[in-house]
């Protein structure tokens, strides 16, 4: 009977700390996985012409997707230059325009100074020297006067050019926004718009996101914030449902620093706080982890 009872008893004890560890948590917080993502939005107004996407595409950065139609832009532009070769074609040639004045003002300078000679030689009045050095000024005002005019001619054809180019300039760089491309790597998650449709400037086109860097959005009390650090490597468990989890490592990647009140849709350790702190645990997705998904986090 003695043995009879000493193995009930260990039988109990047993039993007692199984039940023990039953009821001990597999982890310290819940929350669900997302990804970052971004939604890319028309730049131009106009036609799709193009736009070959689909969900489920994997994307490349800077990869052109679609293209808004660019012919109103194109026509604008060659009107712009022909504007500025005709401006190029008024400008001036200031050494053409100015070489008859030149001529006639060297001439009344030789003049000027023959007549200086006769003077001093007695050979002619000095009424005709100065009459010489009056038509020397009179030319040297008329240069002056037609080389300002023609300069400031020239560099207001310059300037409307230099505008022109300005245009042109905002017109090709209006020309690279419809093309549609995508700023990241990732998966196009939803899609907008449709080839053949008209978009406005800002009309959002698709969702894009790097589904090979997930993160666990999850909360924990203040009571564990002693237990996480930034870079820290953790346990993290995708649930499938049907008791069905995949393990990943998991690396600390954000901690708030500021406190909130308890989501009504997560659980932690302590589900009686009600304030908890949220923070991101960052995995490499293979593949099975899709966004919104549940998952737990074992520090």
């Amino acid at each position: 009977m003695k043995a009879t009872g000493n193995i009930l008893t260990a039988m109990t004890v047993l039993l007692t700390l199984t039940a023990c560890g039953n009821n001990e948590k597999e982890f310290d917080a819940t929350g669900t996985f997302e990804a970052t993502e971004t939604t890319v939005s028309a730049e131009q107004s106009g036609t799709l012409m193009r736009f070959a996407v689909d969900e489920g595409d994997e994307v490349a950065p800077g990869k052109e997707v679609g293209l808004i139609d660019t012919t109103q832009l194109w026509l604008k532009i060659r009107q712009l230059e022909a504007t500025k070769e005709a401006y190029q074609s008024q400008k001036p040639d200031l050494e053409k325009q100015m070489a008859a004045t030149r001529q006639q003002l060297a001439k009344a300078r030789q003049d000027e100074q023959r007549y200086r000679e006769l003077v001093a030689d007695g050979a002619a009045p000095s009424k005709m020297l100065d009459d010489a050095a009056n038509q020397v000024q009179v030319l040297q005002r008329q240069l002056d006067a037609l080389q300002s005019s023609l300069s400031n001619n020239a560099n207001t054809l310059s300037k409307q050019m230099n505008a022109t180019d300005a245009q042109v300039s905002q017109l090709r760089d209006q020309l690279g926004k419809c093309h549609i491309a995508s700023p990241v790597a990732g998966t196009i998650l939803e899609k907008y718009a449709e080839q053949g449709e008209f978009v406005t400037t800002g009309k959002p086109l698709f969702k894009v996101a790097d589904m090979r860097q997930m993160y666990l959005r999850a909360y924990v009390t203040s009571a564990q914030l002693q237990n996480v650090k930034l870079g820290q490597k953790v346990k993290v468990m995708a649930d499938f449902g049907n008791s069905q989890r995949r393990e990943y490592e998991g690396t600390v990647s954000w901690i708030s620093s500021r406190s909130e009140f308890t989501p009504k849709t997560i659980l932690t350790d302590d589900e009686r706080a009600d304030l908890v702190y949220a923070m991101k645990v960052a995995i490499k997705n293979d593949g099975y982890v899709k966004t919104g998904m549940y998952g737990e986090v074992k520090f």
